[in-house]
């Protein structure tokens, strides 16, 4: 079984051939194409945490598509000031299936 943690957006994901990942928008090249650099490589028993060796390593994935998140809502109060403030976001996301592990 080989998987690979990879660094995806400002987050760490483990991830295997065939899994579907969401995570911060990126943005892809021309074919759709994503490379996520690899933090660590288990390949059966063998755990590759070296950044040489990691340096080798190329996990690739496809873009299935750019969406949103869910709907945040911030407000800010303060009492007998007459201080309120309401805010929204929707994070930009992007949904990958990883293709290959080398």
């Amino acid at each position: 079984m080989v998987f690979a943690i990879v660094r995806a957006g400002g987050r760490q994901e483990k991830v295997e051939v065939g899994s579907i990942v969401t995570m911060n928008r990126v943005v892809a090249d021309d074919k759709g194409k994503v490379t996520l650099p690899a933090v660590l490589l288990v390949d059966g028993d063998t755990i590759t945490s070296d950044a040489e060796k990691l340096a080798k390593v190329q996990v690739t994935a496809e873009v299935l598509e750019d969406l949103r998140g869910p709907k945040i809502s911030i407000q800010k109060y303060k009492n007998k000031t007459g201080y309120k403030k309401r805010q929204g976001h929707r994070q930009e996301l992007t949904r990958v299936k990883v293709t290959d592990i080398k």
